[in-house]
């Protein structure tokens, strides 16, 4: 008999035989521990409980009290028991695969009528039968043909071929939960009441391609969510109601933001009131910018694919181009495409990013040492090809604008610069009701250029800068570009959703590749570093999460309509015309509502419309020269005189930067 050594997290040390399985293990301790284990942390491995452990390891037994895990297990037995409770409905649905997601799990089934809603309710009650029943979960290891020939029997042909991708000399594994079979990696839980039969719901239906390749047969994909306890999940479907009431894209429609439509895939058309949002912002970064010492600049958004080559962008980033071929030889008389001339057809490409045209701009005319650090900034219009299914409102988009600028600066001058763009950063996010963010510092990769001095300067650089400015950070090792490292930086919005936005990247490769140079105190040519940042990212994403963090009730200065000034009697006409012309004099966005309506009517349209203020005019306030100030979402209202309202708005109006 042989035996194996097994550590405990303790540090115990236990022997058993060869062979022992991690429910074996946990009655060996209790036979509390027992009915309570769910599986168990072989090594690094996750581990059924009754997989077979063949060498000294290191062992600890996961209860439904160890988060991770027992999420992880109760996520994808349910995804099982749902899609056992489909098949006892509809005999004649097959099955395909079922993973474990971010919140819960989906299922893919081929099955000829759609799923509706009244579905998902009879598998919801089929589900919560089969975990009552407390049957077993159990699992064998079966070789491939037997495996294949399981499957063909039952009509699984999906499954025939989820078999036959299971790469050579790994474990076929088959799991039973009861008398319902799937192949599975697993692990899985000792039996179906270990799931909490309060803590689910079935959240829907959608399509997907079989292994997401358009060619491939289109099933129906019922998603789901879990939780460990009902108190978890009804507060993820609070989340997710909050979460409904604030997107974009919805709030986009009421406030009249923008439109997307399929002519223009991953394109915005922005309305007057968004472009007004996207301008002032755009104005108040171009102010902060230039008080930061950017200089803008502007560069072209189609180039030759040999720009994109000298860059490394075309080996490593072409499938995200979009490219347009011309031919030069044209006249501009004949445009038929099969006239071309292929010898004259250059390929050229919309810009996916701005860097490699911002190091031309460096590179013309020569620079010394004197002229740095140089930082250039532009509001760069982009475009990137993003799969349909990937495309998200203005979030996930394929033509977007980023506040990008890169600093041109010698090695000495990184730690500086770096702490001086935290600062800026740091003021920028607190003007847009921001005051707090998360700084990740990744570094060094596995495959990487450059000399180890050369990582260990940098990365002690920018660990310096933050240090300097009194911030913390998360260290990310090994996530750095292969050229450099680089902080990036984390929002957290008002329902603790988290957005990557802002970046500060080092980069030493593309200057050497695209030959940017300038002249040392010593009159040699050296390489400048590119340090690549951006604060808010794009703008579009940036936008929607502005209109999702204040869901549409934007801060008063940046509200595309801050105004509505609305008649209550047609008597009031002149005066309400009066009183919008003076606060558009005091640089307040106020427009007229002259309308025969009722004054609630107006109202609670502005309202919907999200307007920040509306001032209502009646008899009354002709006569007394004054205005009844109602706040959006107040329902106290205050008569304020002309002036001071004037003044009042006037002040909320001016952009933070420049009160």
């Amino acid at each position: 008999m042989s035996l194996i050594s097994l550590t405990f997290p303790d540090g115990n040390q236990r022997q058993y035989e060869t062979g022992v399985t991690p429910a074996e293990v946990a009655e060996s301790i209790s036979k509390s521990l027992a009915k309570k284990a769910i599986s168990a942390q072989v090594d690094d491995a996750h581990w059924d409980l009754q997989w077979p452990i063949t060498e000294d390891a290191r062992i600890a037994i996961n209860t439904l009290s160890d988060d991770a895990a027992a999420l992880e297990l109760i996520r994808h037995d349910f995804a099982h028991v749902m899609a056992r409770a489909v098949q006892e409905i509809w005999p004649d649905t097959r099955v395909t695969i079922g993973p474990v997601t971010d919140k819960g799990w989906f299922y893919d089934f081929d099955r000829a009528e759609p799923f509706t809603p009244e579905d998902l309710g009879a598998i919801e009650a089929k589900m919560k039968e089969i975990v009552n029943a407390r049957e077993p979960v159990t699992t064998e290891v079966w070789d491939r043909d037997r495996a294949r020939a399981f499957y063909e029997e039952r009509g699984e042909p999906y499954k025939v071929e989820l078999v036959d991708r299971i790469p050579e000399g790994a474990p076929i594994r088959m799991y039973w939960h009861g008398d319902w079979q799937d192949l599975c990696r697993g692990p899985h839980l000792q039996h179906t009441g270990q799931l909490p039969a309060d803590a689910f719901k079935l959240m829907g239906v959608s399509g997907a391609h079989w292994f997401g390749q358009t060619d491939r047969p289109m099933l129906q994909r019922i998603s789901g969510v879990a939780f460990r306890n009902r108190d978890d999940l009804k507060a993820h479907l609070t989340f997710l109601e909050e979460a409904a009431k604030r997107d974009h894209r919805r709030l986009g429609r009421e406030m009249d933001l923008f439109h997307m439509q399929e002519e223009a895939p991953g394109q915005v058309f922005w309305h007057p009131n968004g472009w007004t949002v996207y301008t002032t912002l755009q104005d108040y970064m171009r102010r902060k910018q230039r008080a930061g010492g950017y200089r803008e600049v502007n560069t072209p958004q189609v180039v030759d694919r040999k720009l994109w080559e000298a860059s490394g962008h075309w080996e490593k980033y072409q499938h995200h181009m979009f490219l347009v071929e011309v031919d030069e030889s044209r006249d501009g008389e004949n445009d038929d495409a099969a006239a071309r001339n292929r010898d004259h057809t250059r390929i050229n490409a919309l810009k996916p990013m701005n860097c490699p045209c911002h190091v031309q701009i460096f590179n013309h005319g020569l620079k010394s040492y004197r002229d740095l650090p140089l930082r250039l900034a532009e509001f760069g219009s982009c475009a990137r090809f993003e799969p349909s299914g990937a495309l998200h409102g203005i979030m996930r988009v394929r033509g977007f604008t980023q506040d990008d600028a890169h600093i041109f600066c010698t090695e000495d001058q990184i730690q500086e610069e770096c702490a001086r763009f935290i600062d800026f950063l740091a003021g920028v996010y607190r003007e847009l009701g921001f005051p707090d963010f998360e700084i990740r510092f990744a570094t060094r990769p596995e495959k990487r250029v450059g000399t180890e001095e050369s990582w260990d300067h940098v990365e002690g650089a920018l660990e310096n800068a933050i240090k300097a400015v009194g911030r913390d950070y998360v260290l990310e090792p090994g996530d750095g570009a292969f050229y450099g490292p680089k902080l990036d930086f984390y929002l957290t919005d008002a329902i603790g959703r988290v957005w990557q936005c802002g970046t500060f990247q080092v980069d030493p490769n593309l200057p050497e590749r695209l030959g940017a140079v300038y002249v040392a105190p010593d009159g040699d040519k050296k390489r400048p570093y590119m340090l690549h940042r951006a604060c808010l990212g794009s703008f579009e994403r940036f936008i929607g999460i502005l209109i999702e963090e204040h869901a549409g009730r934007l801060p008063f200065w940046l509200a595309p309509r801050q105004v509505v000034v609305a008649s209550i009697v047609s008597e009031a006409d002149a005066y309400v015309q009066e009183v919008v012309a003076a606060l558009q004099a005091a640089g307040v966005r106020a427009e007229a509502d002259l309308r025969n309506e009722k004054i609630n009517y107006k109202v609670r349209e502005h309202s919907v419309g999200k307007v920040p203020a509306i001032l209502a005019i009646g008899h009354r306030e002709v006569e007394e020269r004054t205005v009844t100030l109602r706040r959006l979402g107040e329902k106290a209202t205050e008569v304020v005189a002309l002036d001071e309202v004037v003044a009042r708005l006037g002040r909320e109006a001016t952009p933070p930067d420049l009160l």
